[in-house]
């Protein structure tokens, strides 16, 4: 069966035909301009990569399923009514993820749909780790608890270093524009670093991750700002961004080697949060076996690799400099030798996640 994989992000959309056997059959990214992808580009690239082979369902990445939706879901008109409902939760993806939903439905009528979670992989941590120290109230009828996202690159990743080694004791470092961590034992979720919103944990392109919510009471009783211009900085002006005015690590690497402050202080900045959450995760676990970095910086960047490990000797990590500068398509080892915990970097697949995710839902199975 072939099924075609959706991944809406805020400004893009990847599209991924995968055939029997997860062979790639074809792949179409589309940028907007302004806003969204055109939506008559998106129903044409649809529509054409349905015609090169019959398309037997599809699955998409959404962002956030808050309790409702703790396991893959084929789409109905309930379930978009309920994922509506959570898009405050989640305004850089979750909209957009509805409305490939209803241009997949234009595109290819009548074919199954299934909604796969960013959530879900995290959905059953224990609740000493999803649960806020906050009024009763706010968790039993607002449902406020850490519910964790990049799920399904976490899942892909944890189970892609279970291949490759014997360790049960695993934190993926997804990092990308976006950035999370995730304490895996046993190819089971334990912990994470971002909660209620994608807002929370480590350091990223444009969001600020944790910070103080005393900082945000006094920003509103005592500079003024309003809750739509603290959730406007928070989300595109700080992170990286406002540290060294650019978004983009490579940038921010290149002009912290040459010495410019306000970059070398925002990957210092940037790898202070990343190490100390590195070392959380794996307390979490009880100890260490396999490290895992994953996603465009993650796989990329061998400084931010180099300088998140460089601290972490206590817990066994130690990675060999040649084998991380080396250029090297797909899943490599970087483990120094002699290192009692592997360090692994592993390509970003999200795509195998939900077709795997979307073929468990259709047998009737649970996915985990």
């Amino acid at each position: 069966m072939n099924i075609l994989v959706v991944n809406a992000g805020s400004s893009s959309l990847k599209l991924r035909l995968l055939g029997p056997g997860d062979a790639l059959l074809a792949a179409v990214d589309l940028r907007a301009r302004e806003g969204r992808p055109n939506p008559d580009e998106v129903t044409a690239a649809i529509t054409d990569l349905a015609r090169l082979g019959e398309l037997g369902a599809v699955g998409h990445r959404i962002v956030h399923g808050g309790t409702a939706f703790t396991d893959p879901v084929v789409v109905t008109d309930r379930v978009v009514k309920e994922l509506r409902s959570l898009a405050v939760l989640a305004p850089l993806h979750q909209p957009a993820a509805l409305a490939a939903l209803a241009e997949v439905r234009t595109a290819a009528p009548g074919i199954t749909q299934v909604a796969c979670f960013d959530t879900s992989f995290h959905a059953r941590i224990p609740p000493a780790a999803a649960t806020y120290a906050v009024p009763a109230d706010w968790r039993d009828r607002l449902g406020v608890r850490r519910y964790g996202f990049h799920g399904l690159s976490h899942a892909y990743a944890s189970r892609r270093a279970a291949a490759l080694t014997s360790g049960r004791r695993v934190v993926t470092c997804h990092l990308g524009s976006g950035a999370s961590l995730a304490a895996v034992r046993d190819g089971v979720s334990i912990d994470t670093t971002m909660g209620f919103t994608p807002l929370e944990g480590l350091v990223m392109a444009t969001r600020s991750g944790t910070i103080d919510p005393g900082l945000l009471l006094w920003l509103q009783t005592s500079a003024g700002l309003s809750a739509d211009e603290l959730t406007e900085a928070l989300f595109h002006r700080s992170g990286l961004a406002a540290l060294a005015g650019t978004p983009d690590m490579r940038t921010v690497v290149n002009r912290a080697v040459t010495g410019e402050a306000a970059s070398s202080l925002a990957l210092a900045v940037y790898l202070h949060r990343l190490r100390a959450q590195i070392a959380a995760m794996a307390a979490a676990l009880g100890g260490l076996d396999t490290l895992v970095f994953t996603g465009g910086v993650g796989e990329r960047s061998a400084t931010v690799r180099a300088g998140a490990t460089d601290r972490l000797g206590f817990l066994g990590v130690g990675i060999d400099p040649e084998r991380n500068v080396a250029h090297a398509d797909g899943d490599h080892d970087i483990t120094a030798a002699g290192s009692p915990a592997r360090t692994l970097v592993v390509e970003a697949r999200e795509d195998l996640e939900i077709a795997r995710s979307v073929r468990v839902c259709l047998a009737g199975q649970l996915p985990r």
